[in-house]
């Protein structure tokens, strides 16, 4: 079997047979392909496509290609995944309330980059939190407590870290089969029974349009059902930021205020729908009784109960959240230059104005300052009077302000006209 063969029979539009298919995936892993070729059969794939048992059979090669979780774990394993967004902090809320009901969640998470945030960073922003724990420890954790969350192993799924790579560098990200087998591909190595996928669109999401998220999530679903698994997919608005904060301490002090019971409406919603589809895809019950459930840990405080557990567990403190101590040295208001009603906050500025102030990196080796980011004071469908706070920006470098403020003041809109807050749920395929 030669590589160029391969790369000639995609390139001229005819299916790649499974066996195909591992040749290629077996060699970017081993390093026996050289990187020209891989670039060549990705820019293939870009432009004329997979089917379904294609995309299917690359995302199967891509899991296979590194460790798995393969033990026995007693009870129903249930995940989610979200395809990034700003201020998305539902997985800290998801994970220990479903817990609380009873599923196992043991997830590997990786870091943000860009503009979206990632569940490690936001973790590791908690003192003593160890996001590393080794594989035994994983599933004793998870076994015991019900939740457990760590970064990606460095041999999770390696097949994709080489493509990605090469996709990020070749203009050949924005395919449907590459990242439909790059999200499936890391998350069919955890075996779980249960997968729910978070699909945003919009400003600050990868997928801008609902054309193109609805079209990944239905090439998601249709190889998580090629697998075996329970899974379904909701599509969810990124226009604006999830919940008020955006930065990684800052997040985290907001889930702690969900699971004590605060309201934050949009924050609430996305995370009450994707726990309630993981309980139903569970056999837990209808999905009215399941979000009832879901609602009701959080009210009688079994969900922060957990939330503590899982934190302790991993080595972490929440006293700094609980004297204060999780706000960066410096703050620095952001005043409505009209008055009106706020009819736009786009997220992926506001998501670039966090990072910013340090809250996030540029390139995987950028160090972060867990304690930056921005507090929204005011959301879509808010009256502003002219002076009135719209956010507090939070940095230790205030020589950052200036820039951060001029990206947060190209972020809003206010209008005249009061504007209808749209649900943050747009489908569930």
């Amino acid at each position: 079997m030669r590589v160029y063969d391969i790369i000639k029979k995609k390139r001229d539009g005819f299916e790649l047979s499974t066996e195909e298919i591992c040749f290629i995936v077996n060699g970017a892993t081993s390093g026996s392909i050289p990187d020209y070729q891989l670039t060549a059969f990705l820019m293939a794939v870009y432009f004329k496509g997979m089917s379904s048992r294609e995309t299917l059979d690359f995302t199967l090669a891509i899991a296979s290609s590194g460790d798995k979780v393969t033990a026995k774990i007693n009870g129903i394993k249930a995940d989610k995944h979200s395809t990034g967004g700003v201020g998305d902090k539902t997985s800290l809320i998801i994970a220990p309330t479903v817990a609380s009901l009873g599923l196992k969640v043991l997830k590997m998470s990786g870091r943000g980059l860009g503009h979206t945030g990632g569940t490690v960073d936001k973790l590791e922003s908690i003192k003593g939190f160890n996001v590393s724990l080794d594989y035994s420890e994983f599933l004793r954790l998870g076994e015991t407590n019900g939740v457990v969350i760590i970064g990606q192993t460095k041999n999770l799924a390696p097949a994709d870290k080489v493509f990605y790579s090469l996709r990020d560098v070749t203009a050949t990200v924005d395919s449907i089969p590459l990242i439909s087998a790059s999200i499936m591909g890391k998350k069919l190595t955890a075996d779980d029974d249960v997968i729910v996928l978070d699909v945003k669109t919009g400003e600050g999401a990868f997928m801008k349009t609902l054309e193109s998220a609805k079209e990944l999530a239905k090439t998601m679903v249709e190889i998580g059902k090629g697998a075996g698994k329970k899974i379904s997919a909701v599509i969810t608005d990124m226009n604006e930021p999830l919940g008020y904060a955006v930065g990684n301490a800052l997040e985290v002090k907001e889930v702690i205020n969900v699971l004590k019971g605060e309201k934050v409406s949009d924050l609430l919603e996305v995370s009450l729908e994707l726990g309630a589809e993981m309980l139903y895809l569970s056999g837990y019950g209808d999905k009215n009784y399941c979000k009832s459930q879901f609602l009701k840990a959080i009210e009688n405080g079994s969900a922060y109960s957990k939330f503590k557990e899982f934190v302790s567990a991993q080595g972490g403190s929440l006293q700094d959240f609980e004297n204060g101590n999780y706000l960066a040295e410096y703050s620095l208001e952001v005043k409505a230059q009209q008055s009106g009603y706020i009819s736009g906050l786009n997220a992926e500025l506001i998501g670039r104005c966090a990072l910013s102030l340090g809250a996030g990196r540029e390139k995987v080796s950028d160090k972060i300052d867990y304690k930056a980011g921005v507090v929204l004071t005011k959301k879509v469908g808010d009256s502003a009077l002219k002076g009135e706070t719209l956010a507090t920006l939070y940095t230790s470098n205030k020589e950052l302000f200036k820039n951060a403020e001029t990206l947060f003041n190209s972020s809003v809109t206010i209008s005249l006209k009061k504007v209808r807050k749209a649900s943050c749920i747009i489908d569930v395929i």
